[in-house]
């Protein structure tokens, strides 16, 4: 059976971690997160799985009673947001290079292949390596640290400055760095990475731009192998009313990489494996409403829904309100 974490804020305000499986839901005695659940896994040099059966069960658990009341939290925080790091690569999924070639091909000669096919080209031919090889490295991306991190239910919110607020449906890895500085892999969250990609579009040097947004984690993480095929749908409801909706695939099965080489190219920077930080990781989609002309606004809900994953991940759409008709001011000490 499949084990699933949660975390969970009582009607009190009591934080608890939640352990599901197919029989059932029940809280994890002794911890308030899954952050010091796993450190003490890697303390006591067990896995999370039999962490988690040595402290028993607790009480009893529903699950969608609990994600309606709104009291299912993001399923991974640290105790100080700035050490928890966003990050993804990009190119990833098979089929992924054709969206963001249909962007950046309107700038570049049609008989040339643009920098984001070739690379999705290499990632084809390198990405997956035989076992203890490295392979090609991926495009990667910084999205900011645990403050732009949001969970179920909460608002994304693009900043007032952006040109547009798209969803990107995919799965991200959970990872806590151990004492010694290895790196490891608490699960896998579902997630709306959460991007502009008409800024993108107009200059794809400016990616990076475009992904310093906050992203969005389902309330579960799911321990152990990775599945390596995972189906889902991601829509858009604008009014209550279903404006886009498309199926997406995921997994090493539908990549043209493998996990393992997404996280050395990650993780060979000694400033990634800094002990008790905390990563979360997006793997990539290639399934996105802006290819299909889709323009988000304010008010729309985006939902993305899984297997193996039990609960949906959903979350709408708002723009901050900060004043941007002035430079800001840096002050000379």
């Amino acid at each position: 059976m499949s084990l699933r974490l949660l975390q969970h804020r009582s009607e009190d305000g009591t934080r608890g971690v939640i352990a599901a499986t197919s029989s059932g839901a029940s809280t994890v005695p002794g911890v308030s997160s899954v952050f010091e659940l796993a450190g003490r896994a890697i303390d006591d040099g067990v896995g999370i799985a039999e962490w988690v059966e040595r402290a028993g069960q607790g009480a009893t658990v529903d699950l969608g009673k609990e994600l309606a009341a709104g009291r299912l939290l993001a399923p991974i925080d640290h105790p100080e947001p700035s050490r928890m790091l966003l990050a993804g690569t990009g190119l990833t999924h098979l089929g992924s290079a054709e969206g963001r070639d249909k962007m950046h091909r309107a700038a570049a000669d049609a008989a040339v292949q643009t920098d984001s096919m070739r690379m999705f080209l290499e990632g084809l031919e390198g990405g997956k390596p035989a076992a203890g090889a490295i392979g090609q490295q991926p495009e990667w991306f910084f999205k900011g640290d645990g403050s732009q991190l949001v969970g179920p239910g909460a608002p994304l919110e693009m900043p007032a400055h952006a040109q547009d607020g798209g969803e990107e449906p995919e799965l991200a890895g959970i990872y806590l760095i151990g004492p010694d500085g290895t790196p490891h892999r608490i699960g896998l969250a579902l997630a709306n990475e959460f991007s502009d990609h008409v800024t993108e579009r107009h200059n794809y040097l400016w990616l990076a731009h475009s992904k310093l947004r906050q992203a969005a984690l389902g309330p579960e993480i799911l321990v152990g192998d990775p599945p390596a095929h995972v189906e889902g749908v991601s829509r858009i409801v604008r009014d209550g009313k279903i404006l886009w909706e498309k199926p997406f695939l995921s997994g090493e099965a539908n990549m043209s990489h493998t996990l393992a080489n997404l996280e050395h190219h990650h993780f060979k920077y000694a400033q990634f494996r800094r002990p008790g930080d905390v990563h979360v990781h997006f793997f990539g989609t290639a399934t996105l409403s802006f290819s299909d002309g889709v323009r988000t606004e304010v008010g729309d809900q985006f939902e993305i829904e899984a297997e193996p994953f039990a609960l949906p991940l959903r979350n709408p759409l708002t723009r901050a309100r900060e004043a941007v008709d002035r430079p800001v001011l840096v002050k000379a000490l």
